[in-house]
């Protein structure tokens, strides 16, 4: 039995039987091998000392932890077992290394009793908005009374985050126990293939199985990457939902909107219904072709279901959405910005579909019950306000499109008269093109990196950035907890009523840690 080489002789990193799915390495959705590292229990770094401890500067001004994100157990017996599955977990192949094949999370799956077949899911992917949406069917479904489990990718700072029962994430000793329940049998698969189960199939693994063992009512599954080969694919899930389709990973997925649909399509099953959100046209194609060969039933965003009006209100947007059975007027959703109107559209029509709205039945679900659930909707991470005076935003926007909605949407949102950009970027990334779509909201920009080695070098991430913004707009600060205090700073130069604003940003680990220094969780 061996692992996976992380380079063979020729420097590749993945299966030689398809170069596009080659040296696979990806920040934004692999597990932090360094931060994760440290909270395994070896010695820190003074970067990460700094990460976990936060800076009383910043803490003091921070709000009250979110109770969205897990903290560390409070029991060190707890921790320590934490730790110790976070350690065994993070020493498999990265989750972003994608073999073309689901062999290893089938075996794993049929020795388990297939799990994933105890109950329906509805299989979310896309490009970006796909944990936003997922949060908001699992809220729609929670409030219709149905018991729901939810697994999403990548976690802003706590891996439990991944798995979630009845809208929060599982706790630290349910994790634990769902490990040590599956590990024998993950072990007889590393045993039998010719290579070990990756991190992200032995997650999806535990998902699987902590929601059959629940158990839920439905299951609410985000893809890790593409999904023809994506390790959740061994559902059979009664809807598909793909959100919007842009330029990611296509190291990986192609190099066009329409390659990339063809990997993200594999989710659709035979007779499913499809949720399509506004998709590019080439992407479009694809995925209606996708939908006829399998006789699937589609919904598409702008035809069978949509946003009819919205508006910004304090605290979110007032939303009407038309879904499949009609229309559902003065929504409140407490999330900004017209991309989050959106995949509130694409969430309804889900969850309509999946109660037979728009084949069965011709009728709209009770509007004070979705109103009530989109009321509950938080996504931790997205454009999330964690300080004041000034405000301080963080947004997990790390590619060209996700930047330009967040730009949008904090230009709309908040009006600052000011804002000041902190961002640390993975350095496989169109790091350009995220600069690109902020040059035209951000006043300056404080360049850095987060804990990860695939963090870009700050003094390389700058040069780019002065060709973008020019010098004059440019601050390097090499450590996370430094940037964050400098961009305060420059916000505070205008006085304190003037309405300047922080927006971090460039990827969830970025966030994530930033949150941390921020005081929530």
């Amino acid at each position: 039995m061996s692992e996976r080489p992380l380079n063979d002789d020729n420097g590749s990193t993945g299966p030689d039987d398809n170069d596009r799915f080659e040296g696979i390495v990806d920040a934004e959705t692999e597990l932090p091998q360094a931060l994760d590292s440290a909270r395994a229990g070896e010695t820190p770094t003074p970067d990460l000392a700094v990460i976990e401890a936060g800076s009383r500067t910043l803490r003091t001004q921070a709000g009250p932890p979110q109770g969205d994100i897990p903290a560390r157990p409070e029991d060190p017996e707890t921790d320590r077992a934490l730790r110790e599955v976070e350690t065994e977990l993070a020493g498999r192949w990265g989750e972003t290394k994608l073999d073309p094949s689901l062999v290893r999370i089938e075996a794993l799956m049929d020795i388990l009793g297939h799990p994933q077949r105890a109950y329906p899911s509805i299989h979310i992917t896309g490009t970006n908005g796909k944990t936003s949406t997922a949060r908001m069917i699992e809220s729609l479904l929670s409030a219709f009374d149905l018991r729901t489990g939810r697994y999403t990718s990548p976690h802003v700072q706590s891996i439990t985050e991944r798995i979630s029962l009845d809208g929060a994430p599982i706790s630290a000793e349910r994790f634990i126990e769902t490990y040590r329940d599956i590990k024998p049998y993950v072990e007889m698969v590393d045993d039998r293939e010719d290579y070990r189960l990756s991190f992200f199939e032995v997650m999806t693994a535990m998902a699987y199985a902590a929601f059959a063992d629940a158990p839920v009512d439905v299951a609410v599954v985000e893809v890790g990457m593409g999904g023809t080969w994506d390790a959740t694919n061994v559902i059979d899930a009664s809807v598909a939902v793909v959100t919007p389709i842009s330029l990611d990973h296509t190291d990986r997925l192609g190099s066009t909107p329409g390659d990339i649909a063809g990997e993200k399509g594999g989710i659709v099953k035979q007779d499913a219904t499809v949720v399509l959100a506004q998709q590019p046209v080439d992407a479009a194609q694809v995925l209606l072709k996708r939908s006829v060969e399998v006789d699937a039933t589609v919904a598409r965003e702008g035809m069978e279901f949509g946003v009819v009006s919205r508006e910004v209100a304090v605290g979110g947007q007032l939303l009407t959405l038309r879904g499949l059975g009609g229309e559902y007027p003065e929504v409140f959703l407490p999330l900004y910005g017209a991309h989050q109107a959106h995949n509130a559209a694409v969430a309804l029509a889900a969850v309509e579909a999946f109660f037979g709205i728009g084949s069965q039945h011709a009728r709209t679900l009770d509007i004070d019950t979705v109103r009530r659930a989109f009321a509950q909707v938080t996504s931790p991470g997205r454009l999330e306000v964690v300080r004041r005076s000034p405000t301080v935003v963080l947004d997990a926007a790390h590619n060209p499109a996700g930047a330009q909605v967040t730009a949008e949407a904090v230009t709309e949102a908040f009006g600052f008269s000011r804002l000041i950009g902190v961002v640390g970027a993975s350095a496989d990334k169109d790091v350009r093109g995220l600069l690109e779509a902020f040059e035209p909201v951000f006043a300056e920009v404080v360049v850095t990196r987060n804990s990860t080695p695939r963090s870009m070098d700050p003094d390389e991430l700058a040069a780019v950035a002065v060709e973008v913004f020019g010098a004059e707009r440019v601050q390097v600060e090499p450590r996370l907890d430094d940037a964050l205090e400098a961009a305060i700073t420059l916000a505070e130069e205008e006085a304190e009523f003037s309405g300047a604003g922080v927006l971090v940003t460039g990827s969830v680990i970025t966030v994530g840690e930033a949150r941390l220094l921020l005081g929530k969780g």
